[in-house]
């Protein structure tokens, strides 16, 4: 337990802050980060809005190539005019993700039986309407040039529990399937419930939607990671306070 305290110690180093000229955030209000590596740079891929409202997007920054994992030197992508660049249009998704925005982004490779192939994914949560949902959950996907939007989401609420809404995904693909983690309800509600379901190919035929953790615990911000033969799991608890679960 004593070298778990010192490899999590707590302590908070801030990347962008839309109030801190510093960080190079330049006013945009960004967050939700998946961070990967990718070929020998480091990226993220973060929710926001560039000028603090509208449907929020999902937007990148990176490390410079071949420079090691940092809290320090992120850079946000911005186009030739210096606004921030959104990762994919909405040429497809506009009907389930347009107004309310694209939210909680999850980056997963895994293996897609139907394309025999290795994919590149961000998950995320759409709202058609509102930036408070209700949401459905869908993906971007990486067609080895840019991520492409799609027409529908993959996984909506269909269960009681729900509540008719499902967002903050969290997934990983280990052995052999797409295990997704997520939120249904909503804090207008102060209803939280954890929701947990795997598919063969991360698209279609979602196994029956299980309770993980129960509205009494309001679990949010869900986050699992992949050591090795273990499984991390963290969670915020009651949006506030961070916690570790344990690994399996």
């Amino acid at each position: 337990m004593a070298s778990l305290k010192k490899r999590f110690s707590g302590t908070e180093v801030k990347i962008f802050d839309p109030r801190d000229p510093s960080t190079g955030s330049g006013g945009a209000e960004v967050l939700d980060p998946t961070v990967l590596k990718r070929s020998d740079q480091w990226c993220m891929y973060l929710a926001g809005q560039a000028h603090g409202y509208g449907a929020t997007e999902i937007y990148s920054a990176s490390l410079p190539l071949k420079v090691p994992l940092s809290a320090a030197g992120w850079k946000l992508t911005r186009d030739a005019a210096g606004e921030l660049e959104p990762v994919a249009g909405r040429n497809l998704s506009g009907r389930w993700d347009s107004k309310g925005g694209r939210h909680c982004p999850s980056y997963v490779r895994g293996w897609d039986p139907r394309g025999a192939a290795w994919v590149e994914r961000i998950y995320y949560a759409g709202a058609a309407e509102n930036l408070w949902g209700p949401y459905t959950i869908g993906f971007l996907q990486w067609d080895g040039e840019q991520w492409m939007d799609q027409p529908e989401p993959v996984f909506i609420a269909n269960e009681e529990w729900e509540h008719g809404s499902v967002y903050e995904p969290n997934l990983i693909y280990h052995a052999g399937k797409w295990k997704m983690w997520y939120v249904a309800g909503s804090n207008r509600e102060d209803y939280l419930v954890h929701g947990y379901a795997e598919s063969e190919d991360g698209s279609t035929g979602w196994s029956k939607h299980k309770v993980f953790a129960p509205p009494e615990m309001k679990m949010f911000d869900f986050c699992v990671r992949q050591r090795g033969e273990l499984t991390e799991l963290w969670a915020t608890i009651n949006t506030f306070t961070k916690r570790w679960l344990g690994a399996s």
